[in-house]
């Protein structure tokens, strides 16, 4: 950049651009800067040639056989705002969420985020979800990613970018983790049960406040202060100074703004799933998303709410070889 200014200067160049200087809007620096990666492949090549050999000798493979690398892992991201004038709060998820496949899967069809200077404002995000860029109807997407789901295993583990509470700011920084710790985990360490059992996950429970029921299961599970100690040592010196425990515990950070959060998404996902009834796109969905959509909308499918047995049953992989619709979309 300095031989670039240089350059410019001494050319008596009209204008030059400095990628330091934020670009200018309306008199103010941009909120909303771009930043271009260098490729580590290229600049640092040689890391690339030990990662490649290093899984050929652990694999005992040919020096002419093809390294293959699975992606055994998928891990969303959340972009979480603290309460403004006019916005609501969706800082309600600590820094690592696991969701079961029908709460992920509200928030799959809602597709709601937070405030970012890069999309239209809170509750929109990314112009390929937007019409124009997809002829289909939403439903097919959905019912090709549940049942991918389904037959893989994948885990419905998020990170949160942005907030960690409405008094954390986090910015990226969490999610720009996450490959750093589920690469030292093993494969057993990844798996949900695993982290359940051993304490390392805990659920967010319905809860009553200020005379309503706030539905906090709608979050799933969030890490707990055994993840971070058994963990995340790994990376930290001290990790537990890092994620404290208002990190771990965003409702510790202001009670209100937590509930009104979790509202926020309900009510999201409820606005979201009666267009799906209002335009009859229901139809072209798989039952266990057309109950999902109907429990979205109106709280229950046939008198069974989201943590009735039956409901949680039609998201299994038994369920899913012996139905019907399944036998029909593979004819």
């Amino acid at each position: 950049m300095q031989k670039l200014l240089k350059e410019a200067h001494d050319s008596n160049a009209s204008f030059v651009v400095s990628s330091a200087h934020s670009r200018m809007v309306d008199g103010a620096p941009s909120k909303n800067p771009r930043y271009l990666q260098t490729r580590p492949d290229i600049v640092k090549p040689v890391r690339t040639y030990i990662a490649e050999v290093s899984a050929r000798m652990h694999r005992k493979l040919g020096v002419h056989s093809p390294v293959y690398h699975p992606v055994d892992a998928v891990l969303t991201g959340r972009r979480n705002n603290p309460p403004e004038p006019g916005i609501r709060s969706l800082a309600v998820y600590n820094p690592i969420h696991y969701q079961e496949l029908p709460e992920l899967f509200m928030d799959f069809i809602c597709s709601l985020t937070g405030k970012s200077p890069s999309t239209t404002g809170a509750g929109s995000e990314g112009a390929l979800t937007k019409g124009p860029f997809n002829a289909l109807r939403t439903t097919a997407d959905l019912n090709n990613a549940l049942v991918s789901y389904i037959l893989t295993g994948h885990a419905g583990f998020s990170s949160s970018a942005g907030c960690v509470g409405p008094h954390m700011r986090v910015d990226h920084d969490v999610s720009l983790l996450i490959p750093e710790i589920w690469a030292r985990l093993s494969h057993q360490e990844r798996q949900p049960d695993y982290l359940l059992d051993r304490g390392y996950l805990e659920p967010v429970n319905d809860f009553e406040f200020e005379g309503r029921k706030v539905l906090g299961s709608r979050l799933g599970y969030r890490i707990t202060d055994h993840f971070v100690h058994g963990f995340l040592g790994k990376i930290f010196d001290n990790p537990s100074a890092v994620f404290t425990e208002k990190i771990l515990k965003p409702e510790l950070q202001d009670r209100a703004s937590f509930a009104d959060g979790i509202d926020n998404i309900v009510e999201a996902q409820q606005r979201v799933a009666l267009q799906y009834l209002e335009d009859g796109s229901i139809e072209d969905a798989c039952p266990p998303l057309q109950a999902l959509l109907m429990i979205m909308a109106t709280g229950s499918y046939s008198g069974m709410d989201i943590h009735h047995p039956d409901i949680r049953a039609m998201f299994t992989r038994e369920s899913l070889l012996a139905s019907d619709w399944y036998g029909e979309r593979l004819g």
